[in-house]
């Protein structure tokens, strides 16, 4: 599977970023070391020449920094092309302060690494032939620093100082920015993987959605050809008579005129029918109705709505959006005791609507894998499939769904909507009026 371009734009910056931080330290280190080396230790360097060098690295640096701001998009041959220029201005100096005699040509190896993290194999394998060519050169070109040939005595050695301080930023350097990059390629990787998933989740839901929609379809004969049955059993003089029998034809009547309603339901959630049941309405009135509509078929919980948002707003009644608040209510009814809750108020450009529950609450478990498919407590075969539909159905909107337990039991489930998924712009009500 290709990674996302914006995954690798993402952590390309970063890797910029890390390599534009690691040329500020090496400039530091270099005016530090030419100072030790000139004034402290007496040997003689070209310091004008090496301060050109120096004020080269620091404007190409500076450059960079300007230039990532503005951009976002890093690729792999701006990534070499940077780890060129380091080789590079390594290079002139050490060709001006002994080249292959100076112990710090094992820098070279820190740039190798970071090729190897950073760019890919092609790019990777030039830099080594790059840096073996640089340090051939040196060897053949450039004049050795005038060091006295003291190895034997250990660590008072100038030369031995040199490596020692140079193995200890090596491998400092490569702590610290290796491991940064790490934690850069690891969140990459976090990020492709939450992608992935809401992929196969999406995918989940389409699967879904056409299993329900033929269903649906499927059903919509025998519900029709009950409805017509029952409507001639209810002119028989055989019912017509009964009372008791007569209600019992009119109670399936309504249930048949509701499963008829899911039917429909189904479909327009599925993208059909829908010009025949989007009506133009306001927040308020939408939440209302659906409330109402909800107390009305749970007589036996005690549910209380409270209405915060303040300044109506106008919407488009939706299906998928009555389904998602509707089955958000639904799992608090089946988990609740006695009562539901339902709060809708603004919270800046977002509605906000919490359902809470006087139950058992959320097992702890179950609010870590959150909005999962298939994660519920009701034991059925196909549970937890509602509040997976209500994640993605808000995740489409822009929205986001929240779940918690409360100190004084039962649970609440919070789902915020931004206003422009599901407000009509001004411009549209004054067309409509």
């Amino acid at each position: 599977m290709n990674q996302p371009a914006s995954l690798d734009d993402a952590t390309g910056l970063q890797n910029m970023q890390q390599l534009i931080q690691l040329r500020w330290i090496a400039v530091v280190g270099q005016v530090v070391t030419i100072a030790i080396v000139h004034f402290g230790f007496g040997i003689r360097l070209p310091l004008g020449a090496m301060t050109a060098v120096l004020a080269c690295l620091v404007a190409f640096n500076a450059a960079s920094l300007l230039r990532w701001r503005a951009h976002r998009e890093v690729t792999n041959g701006e990534l070499f092309f940077a780890l060129l220029v380091d080789v590079g201005m390594l290079t002139a100096q050490l060709y001006l302060s002994g080249g292959a005699t100076n112990p710090f040509t094992f820098l070279y190896l820190l740039q190798v690494i970071l090729g190897a993290v950073l760019l890919e194999a092609w790019s990777t394998w030039t830099m080594v032939a790059v840096t073996s060519a640089c340090f051939a050169g040196l060897a053949l070109l450039s004049r050795p620093l005038t060091l006295p040939l003291d190895h034997y005595r250990g660590l008072a050695s100038p030369y031995i100082q040199g490596m020692l301080i140079c193995f200890a930023l090596n491998a400092g350097l490569l702590v610290i920015f290796i491991t940064r990059i790490g934690r850069n390629l690891r969140a990459r990787d976090a990020r492709l993987a939450a992608l992935r998933q809401r992929a196969a989740e999406e995918e989940h839901i389409v699967r879904m959605g056409l299993l329900a929609s033929g269903a649906a379809h499927e059903l919509g004969t025998p519900l029709a050809t009950l409805a017509v049955i029952l409507g001639d059993w209810r002119r028989m003089p055989a019912f017509s008579s009964n009372p008791e029998l007569l209600q019992e034809v009119g109670e399936m009547q309504t249930q048949v005129l509701r499963c008829k309603s899911i039917v429909s339901g189904i479909l327009l959630s599925a993208g059909e029918a829908r010009g025949e049941s989007s009506a133009k309405t306001t927040i308020g009135t939408f939440l209302g109705e659906l409330a109402e509509d909800w107390r009305v078929r749970h007589p036996g919980i005690d549910f209380v709505y409270e209405n915060r948002f303040g300044a109506d707003l106008p919407m488009v009644s939706d299906s998928a959006l009555k389904q998602m608040i509707g089955n958000l209510l639904d799992n608090a009814g089946e988990a609740s005791r006695r009562s539901v809750r339902l709060e809708a108020a603004r919270e800046a450009d977002a509605l906000t609507l919490m359902v809470a529950d006087d139950g058992a609450g959320f097992a702890p478990g179950m609010l870590a894998q959150f909005g999962k498919p298939y994660q519920s407590s009701k034991g059925r075969p196909g549970g937890g499939l509602g509040l997976f539909l209500v994640v993605n159905v808000a995740r489409t909107l822009g929205g986001v769904v929240a779940a918690r337990n409360r100190p004084e039991g039962g649970a609440v489930v919070q789902l915020t909507l931004p206003l422009a998924a599901i407000t009509l712009e001004e411009e549209d009500e004054e067309d409509g009026s």
